[in-house]
């Protein structure tokens, strides 16, 4: 049982039981969600009380980050957190575990995944199948089918055990591939989920073994539902005919078909109006820092204030509060100061560190200020100018973390850029500087959420390219990503995309933090 946080005394007392617990173990594993476990020293976590609250901070080569927590429990074997940050707007469950008692929880995990997978598999053999000659391409009722294979994905890692169910199941005269996801999952998962089945899927199809695999069942949870119907319509029509979609119930004792969605209905469905553009308004005070390293820093303007990044890196935030502006300074996954005369040393070591490691220069590539948010960095350097990338887009406007709704039961996120092109055509920019598999789906469904909002002539309404006219065809999706950085999956999944949507890869040099070039440029699902 969870033990609530709701006085400062339960917060006081929380803070000093983890810490004993802390000093038992030098290293753990962090999980968020589920997810995969992130090893961590002691050195690279925090537990501290501020403005009375209980504060979880980590620091990692991914990034760090901060988080609230609102309800703790150790239950002998790992340290269950319930938290969240950015004001209550993201919510988690963590996981701390003790590297010692860490691969006993990755079997009792395991175990419980091919649980699921194999009753999964027994209700979908006795119950439904998918029928080729169904007019709708539904699900029927037919007689139970055989269990070729039910085995689990594999993991991120070898010691980690898989997310998804891989279902074989046999019916002469055919055999049928059936997936879904086993383990704790949202509508910020559904690319990954399709991404996987899609891949397997292809495999399948290559394997010499008849009957030749050729439809493919994607079970899902009401949760994500909707955001896989989203996805599932954005295939290109020979693929789509042959994958089916059905819902599982919570108790996971029966899968219903589900009717999958066409393109008009995205186009018929209510959108909330886009906001007008923020006008900039900087203060003195932030033209000053600004002023002092003008070629790394800029701001980005939401309802709230503003952000100051560093290369990308946040570090600063300005908020109106009582008719004054205000300055708060730090690191995400470090403590918040004012900025004032009492914290001018804190200041002024936080900027110099950030000069000398998030540089493209930097001697120390190991150390977390240089790693830390490279998407943002390289967002950074194309919000001064995109005609880098490519010379048909204007520079001005450009808008960068655009978001066209804010959540909700599709997991929503922000688009990286979204610019126009001199043909008034937009162009939906989607970064990577890693190896990332749902590079190719979240591209595409930023397209989807752009292309409903420019049919509805909301981006014209709300004026964001002033007075340009936007054309009425279609946008582009860009991908882009340093050339040796793409997923080796990318072009497989590329090519399952409705050849209507045109999607362009973008290879930009390896040393873009220097500068971005790029170095090709091609459409990848004609």
């Amino acid at each position: 049982m969870l033990l609530q946080l709701n006085d400062v005394a339960a917060v006081s007392g929380a803070k000093r039981s983890i810490d004993e617990l802390l000093s038992v173990h030098s290293e753990w594993f962090l999980a968020q969600d589920g997810g995969a476990p992130l090893g961590l020293g002691c050195g690279e976590f925090d537990f501290s009380i501020d403005h009375r609250r209980l504060i979880f901070s980590s620091w990692t080569e991914t990034g760090s980050r901060s988080w609230r927590i609102t309800a703790w429990s150790w239950t002998g074997d790992k340290l269950l957190l319930e938290a969240s940050r950015r004001m209550g707007a993201e919510v988690a469950r963590l996981e701390l575990v003790p590297r010692a008692s860490a691969k006993a929880i990755v079997a009792s995990i395991a175990a419980a995944r091919q649980v699921r997978c194999d009753q999964l598999a027994q209700i979908v053999a006795q119950t439904l199948v998918c029928d080729s000659s169904a007019e709708d391409h539904r699900l029927k009722s037919v007689p139970p089918a055989k269990i070729e294979r039910a085995v689990l994905s594999p993991g991120m890692r070898r010691d980690q055990p898989g997310r998804y169910a891989r279902i074989v199941l046999r019916r002469p005269p055919e055999r049928i591939a059936v997936t879904a996801t086993v383990a704790n999952s949202d509508a910020r998962n559904v690319d990954s989920l399709f991404s996987s089945a899609l891949l397997w899927f292809n495999r399948l199809q290559q394997r010499p073994q008849r009957p030749v695999i050729e439809k493919l069942l994607i079970a899902v949870e009401h949760n994500i539902l909707e955001a896989a119907r989203q996805r599932h319509v954005l295939l290109r029509d020979s693929l789509r005919q042959r994958i089916e979609l059905c819902e599982i119930d919570e108790a996971w004792q029966k899968v219903d078909p589900v009717r999958a969605f066409e393109r008009r209905n995205f186009w018929r469905k209510r959108l909330t109006r886009l906001p007008p553009v923020i006008e900039d308004e900087t203060t003195e005070r932030v033209k000053q820092i600004i002023a002092s390293a003008p070629h790394a820093i800029d701001v980005v303007t939401a309802r709230h204030g503003q952000t100051l990044r560093y290369h990308g890196l946040p570090f600063a935030r300005v908020r109106h509060v009582m008719d004054r502006d205000r300055i708060w300074f730090g690191i995400e996954g470090s403590r918040r100061r004012l900025l004032d005369e009492y914290h001018e040393q804190d200041w002024t070591k936080l900027f110099d560190d950030l000069e000398s490691y998030r540089h493209e220069d930097c001697r120390d590539r190991h150390h977390w200020l240089y790693r830390a948010a490279g998407e943002a960095w390289l967002e950074s350097i194309l919000r001064r100018d995109i005609s880098k990338l490519d010379p048909g887009l204007i520079v001005a406007p450009l808008h960068a973390q655009f978001r066209t709704s804010h959540g909700g039961p599709t997991g929503a996120r922000p688009i990286d850029l979204l610019a126009l092109r001199h043909d008034g055509r937009l162009a939906v920019i989607e970064l990577k500087v890693n190896e990332d598999r749902e590079h190719v789906f979240q591209g595409v469904d930023y397209w989807r959420r752009v292309e409903a909002h420019r049919r509805r002539g909301h981006i014209s309404s709300a004026r964001l390219f002033g007075e340009r006219e936007i054309s009425e065809e279609s946008p582009l999706v860009y991908l882009v990503a340093p050339t040796l950085r793409f997923h080796p999956s990318f072009a497989t999944l590329a090519r399952t995309i409705a050849p209507d949507i045109e999607v362009y890869r973008f290879d930009i040099n390896e040393d873009w933090r220097a500068g971005v070039r790029t170095v090709r440029r091609e459409r990848v699902n004609a």
